[in-house]
């Protein structure tokens, strides 16, 4: 059986957060394909704009997309302090 790749977010998403996995333009034996994860914050002239958590930006041709979706947002961290029994 093999993966099908699909293509699921569209200009509309701007806002949400997503995942995506591209095609990345390596030398011979290192991979081809990268993901990001993000909050999608624009798309436009055929380039996505996606913020990571970290704060840091990548910019990804939407001709090297290989697959991409909506994910639901991070759930709230849970604080490591537990109350007394």
């Amino acid at each position: 059986m093999t993966a099908a790749y699909r293509i699921r977010i569209t200009p509309a998403d701007v806002g949400s957060r997503v995942s995506v996995r591209l095609r990345t333009h390596a030398a011979p034996g290192q991979p081809s394909a990268s993901d990001v994860v993000g909050r999608l914050r624009a798309w436009e002239g055929g380039t996505l704009v996606i913020q990571r958590r970290d704060g840091s930006v990548a910019e990804v041709a939407a001709d090297d997309l290989l697959a991409a979706k909506v994910i639901p947002e991070t759930p709230p961290r849970r604080s490591a302090a537990r109350p007394p029994p």
